[in-house]
């Protein structure tokens, strides 16, 4: 895939991780639809706010209908609400999941007949180093939601290859964003990933681990439970 022939769509384009790879993308020659649930918020020069809330049907319909030139859809948009599985809210514990799966699916429900009809193309979704890790702590609805958008990942990768639509995820730790402002751990570069998932994107790569956290853990699940959570005795 040449970038530079490509016309992308990003959710959650206004910060964060999002307006990295925005940036990118613009900076390799792509046309970028950027959606946010605010589009006045998108002051990315080059980029086409467009309004999308990903739990909203009737916004992500409309947004498809906006963007009918579409080849590279990049799933993006994300929440982190802190809640645990046990104690947490389940409001929180459904945000996290009708944003990381049934939003992001239903984005893809959206978009795939367009890249179809467009010849082809791919999807890129943002995983997560936790969709294959649990911590046992304020991660636990996140890292479960991020683990459902992985199988959801394989799935449509598998339905999605015969028509010419390439299906890839990205792996990635913690990256220095709004969203992990709370977090005392290290974290990567969003500029230096937002590079590493384009690059992937346009070698065709169906699997993209960003850092050595989420390489050292793809490592670890052939050892499972063992190999990942060595305190089980």
């Amino acid at each position: 895939m040449n970038i530079s022939q490509q016309v992308a769509f990003v959710t959650g384009a206004n910060r964060g991780f999002g307006r990295h790879l925005t940036l990118e993308l613009i900076s390799r020659g792509a046309k970028v639809y950027a959606g946010a649930r605010n589009p006045q918020s998108v002051d990315i020069p080059g980029a086409i706010p467009v309004k999308l809330d990903i739990t909203n049907p009737q916004e992500v319909a409309a947004a498809a209908m906006a963007a009918q030139d579409v080849t590279l859809l990049i799933n993006n948009a994300g929440s982190a609400t802190g809640a645990t599985l046990l104690d947490g809210d389940l409001d929180q514990i459904q945000l996290e999941f009708n944003t990381h799966f049934f939003g992001t699916l239903s984005v893809i429900r959206n978009f795939a007949p367009i890249l179809i009809k467009n010849g082809g193309g791919s999807i890129l979704n943002i995983l997560s180093a936790l969709s294959w890790f649990s911590s046992g702590g304020r991660e636990g609805a996140y890292s479960a939601a991020k683990a459902a958008a992985w199988a959801m990942t394989n799935e449509l990768r598998l339905n999605l290859y015969p028509q010419n639509v390439r299906v890839a995820g990205l792996h990635v730790g913690f990256m220095d964003t709004e969203m992990t402002s709370g977090v005392e751990a290290p974290k990567s570069n969003p500029a230096d990933i937002a590079k590493i998932a384009i690059d992937g994107i346009e070698s065709d790569s169906f699997e993209i681990l960003a850092d050595e956290p989420s390489r050292q853990l793809q490592r670890a699940l052939a050892g499972g439970v063992a190999a990942i959570y060595p305190q089980l005795k």
